[in-house]
């Protein structure tokens, strides 16, 4: 219903938004995440939604069977207040047997100064679609829950998806609670640990989206459906050469790190210039220098490289080539090079089957379906073998993780239209 959507995102359109960039700054279990993930254990309590979360922070709150009524059945469960800084030892249930459940919702996190839409708007629209479906009078046959994944944007423990990735599994507790931010917090002394059941029971996970490029916009459609996940990954390249004197060290004297990485950025963008857009993509969009001095040749450069390709064999070459040219050049400078692979996320290809049947029978034709350059965590659970699907909702601009990210009300509307079209014929009596 357009009122319950547009309510919605006001209330959430101030919090942790920059004053002077406009955008937004909500890190996982920080001050304006946490807020938002404490508004949305309001909005289940408000539609009686039974709240289940982990002990990673990840966090659903679920329509049963027996919620006939909005507001009757198990009710939610939200404590009076959510720990800014930790989680997990809330009173939450966790581990409800269900069967056969349908799940959707997306994350609340961001990038560092990202956009409006990127996460929030698939919880939003996850929360609105409940309320269309029970303005029609619909009774799910199976449980609908919606779902809030933790660290999605690994803007703050280096790991993207990471709340996801512990929900099903892919990568252990043993490993990340190792992970620290740039404060050199440990994600261990943040959250509980140890083992989730948070997804047992879901066989069929739905995940809509701001689209993250000009696809649909080109096409002239306000909503499409994924086919793929392109192969991605973030490596750490750490530059070591000798620390030295801006004036009185002669160029022709100098171990400079600096050299090696611009050069190393340089053939990023070349490399996968020659791939092709169609192809490949690099960026190097993060980076530390030590001392950092102003007048100090620098001793050590690490920066992070974002690679993604079509393929996996092209992801290997890409990042090899860029690899082998960093190398090349460190020679030249009297410096070293060492590349580490911190992710890697093969390619997803999802369910053809329910993709096509997500983006077919609405009033308008079928929706077109399109491959995804961008992570999510839907791609997480199909690797985890649960079937999914991808709903994307058209993006004018074609920007995203920066605070010019867009969409209309009014393609919003469309989406949350879709989603609850989809989940009908998901949960409903003939699944």
């Amino acid at each position: 219903m357009p009122e319950d959507f547009e309510r919605m995102w006001a209330d959430l359109a101030p919090v942790g938004r920059s004053s002077s960039s406009g955008g937004y700054f909500r890190q996982p279990f920080l001050t304006a995440e946490r807020e938002l993930v404490s508004w949305f254990l309001e909005q289940a309590s408000a539609r009686g939604l039974a709240v289940e979360s982990d002990c990673f922070g990840n966090v659903v709150a679920w329509w049963d069977v027996v919620d006939q009524v909005a507001g009757e059945g198990a009710g939610g469960v939200v404590p009076d207040e959510v720990a800014p800084f930790r989680v997990g030892s809330g009173p939450f249930r966790q581990g409800l047997p269900r069967r056969d459940a349908v799940l959707t919702g997306s994350h609340v996190d961001s990038v560092l100064d990202g956009g409006a839409f990127d996460g929030p708007l698939g919880v939003v629209s996850a929360l609105a679609a409940i309320d269309l479906l029970r303005a029609r009078g619909f009774v799910p046959a199976r449980p609908l829950g919606v779902s809030v994944f933790v660290e999605e944007e690994g803007s703050r423990f280096g790991l993207a998806c990471l709340g996801s990735r512990l929900a099903v599994g892919s990568t252990p507790w043993s490993v990340a609670r190792e992970l620290t931010d740039r404060d050199g917090v440990r994600l261990g002394d943040v959250v509980e640990g140890g083992e989730s059941s948070l997804l047992e029971g879901v066989t069929t996970f739905v995940e809509l989206h701001v689209e993250q490029g000009r696809d649909l916009v080109e096409r002239g459609a306000a909503v499409g459906v994924a086919s793929q996940i392109w192969p991605h990954g973030r490596y750490r390249f750490d530059v070591t050469g000798e620390a030295n004197h801006a004036g009185t060290t002669r160029m022709e004297d100098r171990l400079d790190p600096m050299l090696t990485f611009a050069m190393t950025a340089l053939a990023a963008n070349k490399q996968a210039r020659l791939a092709g857009s169609a192809v490949a993509r690099a960026t190097f969009g993060r980076v530390d220098v030590a001392p950092n001095g102003t007048n100090a040749v620098p001793s050590r450069v690490t920066a992070w490289l974002d690679a993604r390709c079509a393929s996996d064999a092209a992801l290997a070459d890409l990042v090899a080539a860029i690899a082998r040219q960093a190398t090349d050049r460190a020679e030249r400078d009297g410096t070293a090079v060492t590349v580490t692979s911190e992710s890697v996320s093969g390619a997803v290809v999802f369910d053809a089957g329910l993709a096509a049947r997500v983006a077919a029978e609405h009033a308008g034709g079928d929706w077109p379906i399109i491959a995804t350059q961008a992570g999510h965590d839907a791609g997480i659970l199909s690797a985890a073998g649960i079937p999914t699907a991808m709903l994307f909702v058209r993006n004018p601009t074609g920007v995203s993780h920066s605070p010019a990210e867009s969409a209309s009300i009014a393609d919003c509307l469309v989406g949350v239209s879709a989603l609850a079209d989809t989940l009908e014929r998901l949960a409903g009596a003939t699944g």
